[in-house]
């Protein structure tokens, strides 16, 4: 018998259907991947399951019992734990005291059992293998400290599902792999979990089982072992991806970024060409040094040795504004802590990094910053109601269109887009592709730092390929695949590099 059973699952929100019917089983001791682009219903369905929305129709069985329309707390007591991608931690309090938050051990006059408590937790943290002090304050924690500690919350309350939503976003390859063998560890011990996450390879790495949505209805289901990415997502999109994307050799034009023996915190010695109208990739495993490459070229960190110029002007690096006045821009990895701004409109997260350069006036006029917002919103096609709606009200993808524009509205020449697509839908990738295509072919310089191969396949022209902070490996666009980016990346091979340009 499964451990859950939704069936029939419908809702909708001011008259308009957002699940349609859906069901979902998710059987005793098994990680099930529900999949679908952003907006299919993924969400809905979790919130209804969870008891923050009652869905209009249909019905919930856990563990034999009916829970249809159950509160959040009759969910929680029946063993159901959702762990948001956005964690729900008190960064202030001890890692102990958030397993504890609001189910305190109390003695005598209602005084805590501080001691009872932390070896609680600690023996809790040996059992599942996770390296977290107890008493630690949780702002020090890693993000991947900060996950597992979720998960860890979770568990000893005795959850019996898991609901893991993109927990990988933010950590490494030896993190992901940490997490991956608590996730079996727990599953060969009858926990089951639903993971949702947007990333192929750790849904086939990882899954036994999955659920495919699609604006709202429920298109598929079945084993992981039986499938291909490539069916799946063709299932999530509607249609075929194409093996190739639209990439194509373009004219390019005169040396926009030039680096001589540029080094800085956390790489060193790169020297390279970037033209305008050319898209870069930069790659590597996780601290190879491309992110830190991308954040001293944009004035974040200092330089420690060596020269950078854009358009034949030197960077003397650590100003972000000198950064910007050279017509440089940054889209950074992590949305929600470098790029969206909560409390402001889509008009004004738009418009912020230009007034921040311009600085023209005290005044803004709307009705040019409309203009430029309809002109950026039809360019991108970006998927808005109004200008006025809050930037989180967008899903990912068109949240990081917002930002794009933000930085086309500066006039920018380099473009540095560090993991442009982390967190965003198979749908919305091809469309963010699409765009970098666009714009190098309106003359734009693009690199695009990722850790996804075949991202790299669809946008760029050259491959850089880091290990340790140096610069290890120039691939040219038909030199790019899996294999050969991963022997370089991991240092299984290597080549006499000397400084190389793009011509």
């Amino acid at each position: 018998m499964d451990l859950l059973t939704m069936s029939g699952i419908s809702k909708a929100f001011s008259g308009v259907p957002v699940l349609r019917g859906v069901d979902l089983r998710v059987g005793r001791g098994e990680v099930h991947a529900l999949l679908g682009e952003n907006g299919a219903g993924k969400s809905t369905l979790m919130n209804i399951l969870t008891g923050s929305y009652t869905a209009d129709a249909g019905t919930v069985t856990f563990d034999g019992v009916d829970i249809t329309g159950a509160s959040i707390k009759a969910v929680e007591k029946a063993g159901i734990a959702f762990v948001h991608q956005e964690l729900n931690l008190f960064n202030d309090l001890l890692a102990y005291e958030n397993i504890f938050l609001g189910q305190e051990e109390t003695g005598p006059v209602f005084s805590l059992k501080k001691k009872s408590m932390i070896a609680k937790a600690r023996e809790l943290f040996e059992r599942l293998g996770v390296d977290i002090d107890p008493t630690a304050l949780v702002a020090d924690l890693k993000q991947s400290q900060k996950q597992l500690l979720e998960i860890s919350r979770a568990l000893f309350f005795n959850a019996k599902l898991l609901i893991l939503d993109e927990p990988t976003t933010a950590l490494n390859t030896a993190e992901v792999e940490h997490l991956f063998e608590i996730v079996r560890n727990l599953r060969d011990q009858g926990t089951s979990f639903i993971f949702i996450s947007h990333k192929m390879p750790e849904i086939f790495e990882l899954c036994d089982t999955y659920t495919v949505l699609r604006n709202g209805s429920f298109v598929g289901q079945g084993r992981i072992a039986e499938t291909t990415p490539r069916e799946v997502t063709g299932l999530m999109v509607g249609a075929t991806i194409s093996e190739r994307g639209a990439w194509e050799p373009r004219e390019t034009g005169e040396v926009v970024l030039s680096l001589d023996h540029y080094s800085g915190p956390g790489f060193d010695d790169v020297s390279l060409e970037v033209r305008r109208g050319q898209v870069i990739g930069l790659t590597g495993l996780m601290g190879c040094g491309s992110t830190e490459l991308m954040q001293c070229l944009f004035g974040i960190t200092h330089a420690t040795g060596g020269t950078a110029e854009v358009l034949g002007k030197r960077l003397h690096g650590g100003s972000i504004h000198e950064a910007m006045k050279a017509g440089v821009a940054m889209l950074p990895s992590d949305r929600k802590e470098n790029s969206v701004v909560p409390d402001m409109s889509l008009l004004e997260n738009m418009y912020l990094s230009e007034h921040v350069l311009s600085a023209r006036s005290f005044a803004i006029s709307k009705s040019k910053e409309e203009e430029r917002f309809d002109h950026y919103k039809k360019l991108l096609s970006i998927k808005a109601n109004s200008s006025a709606d809050s930037v989180l009200s967008l899903s990912g993808g068109n949240q990081q269109k917002v930002f794009m524009a933000r930085w086309l509205n500066t006039d920018a020449e380099l473009l540095l887009f560090d993991n442009p697509t982390q967190g965003i839908d198979v749908g919305a990738k091809a469309e963010i592709y699409h765009l970098i295509l666009e714009l190098a072919r309106g003359g734009k310089t693009v690199i695009i730092n990722t850790l996804e191969i075949p991202e790299l396949r669809e946008v760029a022209d050259v491959c850089y390929v880091l290990y340790e902070g140096r610069v290890v490996k120039r691939l040219d666009h038909d030199q790019i695949d899996e294999q050969t980016v991963m022997l370089y990346s991991t240092n299984s091979v290597s080549d006499d590099v000397s400084p190389e340009t793009n011509e």
